[in-house]
């Protein structure tokens, strides 16, 4: 037997592993992308096809899509209503006060004369011009009226009552529905008259006060024959 000489290689100390070659980027890409498109398909096919869905549940999504819209909608206006009743003006200051006429000369002015109590403006203007009611109300007298000769007395919804006297003529009857600016009488010089006016007072709860300042509080300045009504033509 022939021995092997320890200088001999060792060609055969075992099997050697032939190297595997390293995979070409071209294949690591085009795994990634099919690993990647996989996981898309998963995930569309969890998510539901439009055109897969029956119509009655679009209908139900379209009716609460409608629903929100509406809602959104009302949320809108009931804000729009309370920013307006917070910062607007109330119901009775929206009123429409008027002057009881034009072209009138102011004159005799509420306040003490000849030592009694004058309870009312007079308005000079001649015989038979018309005049109006200045404020919506009931007629609650229309007809002749002690010293105050032919007289209406039209009742506001605040409580305050008009009197128109010495009128000529009177156009309204008791019970009566008039609307500022409605004509009401003609002016004269019945009654207690010393001339063609109208004499117009303004009653709260009964007692006289002075016309000038409460109508200026409405918007109507009857020294300077200005209505608030004019006032907010102009500033337009």
């Amino acid at each position: 037997m022939r021995q092997r000489l320890s200088s001999e290689p060792d060609r055969y100390r075992g099997r050697r592993r032939v190297p595997t070659p390293p995979r070409s980027r071209y294949a690591a890409v085009v795994t990634t992308a099919f690993v990647g498109a996989g996981i898309v398909a998963l995930g569309a096919n969890a998510l539901p096809d439009a055109k897969s869905v029956s119509p009655s549940v679009l209908d139900e999504l379209k009716q609460a899509s409608i629903t929100s819209q509406d809602a959104a909608a009302r949320a809108k206006s009931d804000d729009r209503a309370t920013r307006d009743e917070r910062g607007g003006k109330t119901a009775a200051e929206q009123d429409t006060w008027l002057l009881p006429l034009h072209g009138y000369d102011f004159q005799s002015p509420y306040g003490m004369r000849w030592g009694k109590l004058h309870t009312g403006i007079d308005l000079v203007a001649p015989e038979g011009t018309p005049y109006q009611a200045i404020h919506d109300g009931q007629v609650t007298k229309a007809g002749w009226f002690g010293g105050y000769g032919y007289a209406v007395i039209v009742k506001h919804a605040d409580g305050s009552e008009a009197i128109y006297g010495h009128s000529s003529a009177v156009t309204v009857k008791e019970g009566q529905q008039v609307k500022a600016g409605q004509q009401l009488g003609l002016v004269g010089n019945t009654g207690h008259s010393y001339g063609s006016h109208l004499h117009l007072e303004i009653h709260v709860n009964g007692q006289p006060l002075d016309p000038v300042p409460w109508l200026q509080d409405r918007g109507v300045d009857i020294q300077l024959e200005v209505e608030a009504i004019y006032s907010e033509v102009a500033a337009s």
